[in-house]
């Protein structure tokens, strides 16, 4: 099947190149509260990144489809001595805006991923009560739905060729509200820098929560996982990102490095704002730029 790719670089908190009710599901992970650079003076404070969750969250209820699933891949953070609440947070935004708070899974990396840290080693230090300060292996996968699903809505011969496999939904553990599941490792070179999630993750919530031949959206696409995992999976897909550097880091996790298509081939799109953009300066810190013409 011939699947068709977008990607969008410009801020997603507007996604004025989506019409309404255009999308099947949203995937996505939002960069951290504590993300080591500046995205536009929105992470100044809790306040303001919390209003980009909200402005985000808007435009994806806009966009999906009714009955459909926004899932958001987030977590806790302690910044500076304090623990934001962002799971709490993110959920009561999400249902502001209209959508039904359906699960939450949690992402477990492997134990050996951490070892005693300069947090967690405070009781060795001190090892006496109320120094205890715990190092976190867990993420939340929160997902949220857009009303209810029309069952009937889907035709049998889709049905029949989106059917999950039973084996690896049992054998994986695919039923549990805890998912053990390989982070990306530092050594990975397409995601040196960003704080992409294992492709495992989009990989089980495509198949569960979409069809073959629907769209996907990743408002936060970084390297190109989500996309990556859609198009594998012959669905369609749509991403937003605003490190305009990273265009052949996703060319080359999706697979679209060769500029000649024939009649058959998958279909990638690049899309410019006409506004602010950023850029690499290291590979830890961004600058912004402006860019003058949108193709």
């Amino acid at each position: 099947m011939r699947t068709k790719h977008k990607v969008i670089f410009g801020n997603c908190m507007s996604m004025e190149e989506i019409p309404d009710k255009m999308c099947h599901l949203m995937i996505t992970s939002p960069p951290y509260f504590n993300a080591p650079f500046d995205y536009d003076g929105f992470f100044k404070n809790y306040d303001s990144f919390l209003g980009m969750l909200e402005k985000f969250a808007t435009e994806t209820y806009r966009v999906l489809q009714d009955g459909r699933i926004a899932v958001i891949n987030i977590d806790d953070m302690l910044v500076d001595g304090t623990k934001y609440p962002i799971i709490a947070d993110t959920i009561k935004i999400f249902q502001k805006v209209g959508f039904r708070y359906r699960d939450k899974i949690t992402w477990k990396k492997p134990d050996g991923y951490l070892r005693i840290s300069k947090r967690s080693g405070v009781i060795l230090q001190n090892p006496y009560p109320m120094y205890y300060y715990p190092d976190n292996l867990l993420e939340s996968i929160i997902i949220f739905q857009k009303g209810k699903f029309d069952y009937r809505s889907i035709p049998e011969q889709v049905r029949e060729l989106s059917k999950i496999d039973k084996k690896e939904f049992q054998d994986n553990k695919w039923y549990m509200t805890l998912w053990e599941i390989t982070n990306v490792l530092p050594s990975s070179s397409l995601e040196k820098g960003i704080a992409a999630f294992p492709e495992e993750i989009p990989y089980r919530l495509i198949k569960l929560f979409s069809y073959k031949g629907e769209i996907v959206l990743d408002p936060f696409l970084g390297s190109g996982t989500t996309m990556k995992v859609a198009k594998n999976l012959g669905r369609h897909s749509i991403g937003f990102e605003i490190i305009r550097d990273l265009e052949n880091v996703i060319r080359k996790k999706t697979g679209f490095t060769d500029l000649v298509y024939s009649e058959n081939s998958d279909i990638f799109e690049v899309i410019e704002r006409k506004e602010g953009k950023y850029r690499y300066v290291n590979n830890e810190t961004l600058e912004k730029i402006t860019l003058k013409n949108k193709k």
